[in-house]
């Protein structure tokens, strides 16, 4: 969900009414969806002023994860938005459920929170500033999340096909995000984390399109992640998620459109 990309949607015209087991058989109605986040326990300790960890070569306290090493400024910027980026999705399907009461935004809010806990875990451990300076849903530090959030609610609440939409869209741009921060980093704890936390929102992609497939009957065209990826995720099945996920790669690039000129 980097905001610089175009956000667009459409859901063409087809026969196709999919129906994903994801830990239990789909209906139109409900479905099951797990919570799944990377395997971490309490950070092992901080280091200074979001510049690593030197204080910490080694694992004390942490044995979820490998030992720490240390950031720059690029891998800072990436936890750091990535972190603000969970909330926006678990801030999006707590809103559009309240509204539309399905269980699947109810399930894959809970595993949205569980990823942001993650984050923060990384965050702490290498002594950066959490971004989340007020849990309140609905609130974000970064001002171009706090307006892509609005958007997206905005375009949630149209209809309850719109809302799983935007929760597909959320989860393949989650995913070429995710992919983008693996590349800038060679620290396998972070890795670790984003590689367990793209494996959940391959998990999400599916459920989200299953559901809005069974209730639609029309076939979900894939707006970010290219069709063979796409196809190798939309293949798959629920994955326990605790130890990452296999690379695909297969993504549209970086993406370099200002946020005021995306449309759905």
């Amino acid at each position: 969900m980097k905001i610089n990309k175009t956000w667009l949607y459409s859901v063409a015209a087809g026969a196709l009414a999919l129906m994903l087991v994801l830990g239990g058989a789909w209906t139109a109605q409900a479905a099951t969806v797990s919570p799944d986040t990377a395997t971490l326990q309490q950070p092992g300790g901080g280091g200074r002023g979001g510049r690593g960890n030197p204080g910490n070569p080694g694992n004390p306290g942490n044995p979820g994860l490998p030992p720490a090493g240390t950031v720059d400024q690029q891998e800072i910027d990436d936890l750091l938005w990535m972190r603000e980026e969970e909330k926006v999705a678990r801030d999006v399907y707590l809103t559009l459920n309240e509204e539309w009461n399905l269980v699947v935004f109810a399930s894959i809010s809970k595993a949205e929170q569980q990823h942001m806990d993650a984050l923060l875990t990384l965050l702490t451990r290498y002594g950066i500033d959490d971004p989340v300076t007020d849990d309140t849903v609905g609130h974000f530090t970064n001002p171009d999340l706090q307006t892509l959030y609005n958007d997206l609610v905005a375009q949630g609440l149209a209809s309850q096909d719109a809302a799983l939409t935007v929760g597909a869209i959320i989860e393949e741009v989650d995913i070429l995000d995710l992919e983008e921060a693996i590349a800038n980093t060679d620290n396998a704890d972070i890795l670790q984390v984003y590689q367990g936390l793209e494996c959940g929102s391959d998990n999400h992609l599916r459920a989200f399109v299953g559901m809005l497939e069974a209730t639609t009957g029309q076939t979900y065209e894939p707006q970010y992640l290219d069709q063979d990826a796409y196809d190798a995720i939309m293949a798959g099945s629920q994955t326990n998620c605790g130890q990452g996920s296999p690379r695909r790669g297969g993504g549209r690039g970086r993406h370099t459109t200002p946020l005021a000129t995306y449309a759905w």
